[in-house]
């Protein structure tokens, strides 16, 4: 299959083991998979080194390295330049990538990261310094909103346009979870925007570390316009005691993470993959309890892009979905 290559001055100055980890070198008789996440603070990479140290020990066809990175788009971009084998990342990204919409229009559809497996719900939270209680009073402050090109940019974008605001209401700081964290403590930003499964590390630590905070809630008027507008973004509130000092519930949206295959993965490998978590849920929930979440149906449920083959065979043979890779009804 032909794919978008890098430029030739960077391809030569790749080193040896680079290529070989994200386009598949050998280790110990296994295929190296380089697993795309995120910041290491996130929830993505958290996520990630729990499958590596989980699956490693019962996959015979592949070895997964965790690898942090800017999230979504450069993920997505990374399999496409066959630096990645596999990524977790935003199902709506996800889904401009293969449009070549958004983000995307620009260097057109890039198809070669396909669907294994909705993990969980990524929750758009919104934390901030005391005093900040709504989206309206982020208007003229200091406001992170992710990484460049992250998902978390994007659903900033999503979040603030239903309420009449772009980034030109705000003064926009971009970096990841764990930097923003620290920007809030050091008072260097007034809010910042982490979407990742809750409780999300970087927003625990932040709560716990004795600073004015706050988790600033939508409301259910602006809730509303964001889902019709954005079907992607679902409404999930975060309970009363999610995070330390939060005594009320938080009224949020959601977007997908997903896991994802390079259409060089074989079928077979991601067949394997594929079936090892599912076999495999037990320990990895012990490991991380978003693991919890995963569901056959769900995983599948919400694809808004093709399967890889491999995984497409695993949930045929468990009957989610029928020979036409339909969902069949329960």
């Amino acid at each position: 299959m032909l794919k978008k290559k890098v430029a030739l001055v960077l391809a030569m100055a790749m080193t040896a083991s680079l290529a070989l980890a994200g386009c598949g070198g050998d280790s110990g008789g296994k295929t190296n998979q380089v697993l795309a996440t995120g910041g290491t603070t996130g929830t993505y990479y958290a996520v990630g080194s729990t499958m590596m140290n989980t699956l490693n020990d019962v996959l015979t066809m592949t070895s997964l390295e965790v690898t942090s990175t800017g999230a979504s788009k450069d993920n997505v971009q990374g399999i496409t330049d066959d630096l990645y084998g596999l990524a977790i990342l935003q199902s709506d990204v996800l889904t401009y990538a293969h449009e070549g919409t958004n983000v995307f229009a620009d260097s057109g559809a890039e198809t070669d990261a396909l669907w294994v497996a909705g993990l969980y719900n990524e929750t758009v939270q919104i934390t901030a310094v005391g005093g900040i209680t709504s989206v309206e009073d982020l208007r003229g402050r200091s406001v992170c909103v992710g990484d460049v090109g992250s998902g978390t940019e994007f659903n900033a974008q999503q979040v603030l346009d239903a309420y009449g605001m772009t980034f030109d209401d705000i003064d926009a700081v971009h970096t990841d979870f764990g930097g923003a964290s620290e920007m809030l403590k050091n008072g260097q930003i007034d809010a910042a925007f982490t979407v990742a499964g809750a409780p999300t590390t970087a927003i625990t630590e932040l709560a716990t570390s004795g600073m004015d905070f706050s988790m600033v809630s939508l409301d259910q008027e602006h809730v509303d316009i964001i889902t019709e507008k954005y079907p992607f973004l679902v409404q999930e509130n975060l309970p009363a005691g999610t995070y330390d000092g939060v005594d009320t519930e938080t009224i949020c949206v959601a977007v997908q993470a997903v896991l994802v295959a390079s259409t060089d993965m074989s079928e077979d490998a991601v067949y394997e993959l594929t079936k090892a978590l599912y076999d495999n849920q037990d320990a990895l929930a012990t490991g991380n309890a978003k693991f919890e979440l995963l569901d056959p149906v769900t995983a599948v449920e919400g694809a808004s892009v093709p399967l890889h083959p491999g995984a497409l065979k695993y949930y045929q043979e468990i009957g989610v979905l029928d020979a036409d890779g339909n969902l069949v009804e329960a």
